[in-house]
């Protein structure tokens, strides 16, 4: 072969030309980017990893209980700083206005009444009640208001199963069938017994107890400050754990001693910490604050200018409840996951008014009313880089929504067969999509409805022979009814509703009892 000699003059002329190029490139902007510091933040991460998934919710925690939605007194910075990093929502709705029916729709992204999930899972207690006990829990509820619905006996209703139907598939099964590992701490409350246990949903790991509620502590425990409330809805049945009150790991009993709301802290961080290296997705339903009362001494101590010793037990159990959010939080951040978790928080309905301690300012209503203050919740979703943070968003949104936005976030399509209800929020919140993610949302428990359209909301109550309609653009509270002044608007509503029932089905079981909950003076009747 013949040898090409390179001159001296050819090797100035590619010298010259690279530092021209250089030089063009700075001049015009072009900057080489430091990359030491994403790489240090990532440096736990494959680079295709799946996003982890968190969902926390809490228990009967309502609208203004957060600092962050206007509370003067309880201290949440944990819990507020998830909207500082990511979405803050001011008007989020839960499917319900009691825990139950809310928590099916958010496990499956559908209407539970498509499903007949309508009315709360009954609490089983696993004893058998003395004749003795049966009238004194008969003069409880008439003292707070609650009846029982005749038309079904005894027998024949526990003959019913209740809780998730086969039919449905969660949105644990959903992702677990696409690689991610799943678990769900702390309370289930949507089906209490085999065929509905949360590993037979989807979960692989679960630790909490199955019922709507249970206590957090013993109550002679001196760390520790109880607060009965005699006027309460479920005074009656929270002081134990007996039945499907106790505490299980994987349906297997445990004697706990420890806080539940550290405990399922603790929880939560070794999981995450076992799992570091997988996908996965933890659904995290808190029972605070959720009676029965009680609060650590150490964060009722931090309300001292607070003389009503209910709310200063409730403000506690808030700030226990910010305190586990923020462990867990920091945690992903030690670990170097945050950047890639979704993180939600938000509550399963709205505050329990009949507690005394909440009141859901400047919402009317509470739990167990169709009112906004029955089932407007607060709302964040964090996740670094694609969503803004800081941002506030103001339009209409349903914790239906979760599934849906979870899902697409996991890079998992929606089954066909079925249709659901939530949409995806991302594009919303990107401004990728314009106008409302929701046009019209329903509600029903049985005889009390509501269905709200645009800014327009149709309150029903059969059983209290009330219709009343708001516009909530510029009367959130509920003051004016404009039934009178609006009657086409009225029955728009009425048909729109009446369209939506003709789809959903039957309660698979029926509502066993009517309470009753005081709003602004007056009692609406609610089934149960």
């Amino acid at each position: 072969m013949k040898k090409r000699n390179v001159s001296y003059k050819t090797i100035g002329l590619a010298v010259f030309l690279l530092t021209l190029t250089l030089s063009v490139l700075l001049t015009t902007g072009f900057h080489f980017k430091d990359t030491t510091a994403a790489n240090e933040s990532n440096k736990f991460l494959p680079p295709t990893a799946k996003p982890n998934i968190i969902v926390i919710l809490a228990d009967d925690l309502g609208y203004s209980d957060l600092a962050s939605y206007g509370n003067p007194v309880v201290k949440t910075p944990n819990i507020d700083a998830l909207g500082k990093e990511g979405v803050r929502f001011t008007q989020a709705y839960s499917s319900a206005p009691i825990c139950s029916p809310s928590r099916a729709g958010l496990l499956t992204g559908r209407y539970q009444q498509r499903f007949g999930f309508e009315f709360l899972v009954p609490q089983s207690t696993g004893i058998k009640p003395t004749p003795e006990q049966l009238q004194k829990y008969a003069a409880f509820s008439k003292q707070v208001g609650s009846s029982q619905e005749p038309g079904i006996e005894e027998e024949a209703f526990n003959k019913i199963r209740k809780g998730l139907p086969d039919s449905e598939i969660t949105l644990a099964q959903l992702l677990k069938k696409n690689g991610y590992k799943t678990a769900a701490i702390g309370k289930w409350h949507v089906g209490e017994t085999d065929g509905f246990y949360p590993q037979q949903k989807g979960f692989d790991y679960h630790y909490g107890f199955y019922s709507g509620l249970s206590l957090y502590a013993v109550e002679n425990d001196p760390a520790v400050v109880n607060k009965h409330l005699p006027w309460a809805l479920s005074e009656y049945a929270a002081w134990h754990r007996n039945g499907s009150n106790r505490i299980v790991r994987n349906n297997q009993d445990v004697e706990e001693k420890q806080f539940l709301t550290d405990k399922f802290a603790d929880e939560a961080i070794s999981y995450i910490e076992q799992n570091k290296n997988n996908p996965f997705f933890l659904y995290l339903p808190f029972n605070a604050p959720h009676d029965p009362f009680q609060a650590k001494k150490s964060d009722f101590d931090k309300y001292p200018q607070v003389s009503d010793s209910t709310k200063r037990v409730y403000y506690g159990m808030i700030s226990g409840l910010d305190n586990a959010v923020g462990r867990i939080h920091n945690k992903l951040k030690e670990l170097g996951l945050d950047k890639n978790t979704l993180i939600v928080f938000t509550s399963d309905n709205g505050g329990a008014t009949y507690t005394r301690a909440t009141d859901n300012a400047p919402l009317k209503g509470g739990k167990l009313s169709h009112f906004e203050g029955g089932y407007s919740v607060p709302f964040f979703i964090k996740y670094p880089g694609k969503v803004p943070a800081g941002k506030e968003y103001n339009l209409p949104v349903s914790l239906l929504d979760v599934f849906s936005t979870t899902a697409a976030v996991a890079g998992v399509s929606l089954p066909a067969d079925k249709e659901y209800d939530g949409v995806n929020l991302l594009p919303y919140l990107n401004n990728q999509s314009q106008g409302r993610p929701h046009e019209t949302l329903f509600w029903r428990s049985g005889y009390s409805k509501a269905v709200r359209k645009g800014d327009y909301k149709l309150y029903i109550n059969e059983r209290n022979g009330k219709q009343l309609l708001f516009n909530l653009a510029n009367d959130r509270s509920e003051t004016k009814d404009l039934c009178g002044e609006q009657p086409e608007k009225v029955r728009e509503l009425l048909a729109a509703l009446q369209t939506w029932e003709n789809k959903v089905q039957k309660p698979t079981w029926p509502s066993r009892n009517n309470s009753t909950i005081e709003v602004q003076g007056e009692r609406y009747y609610f089934p149960i």
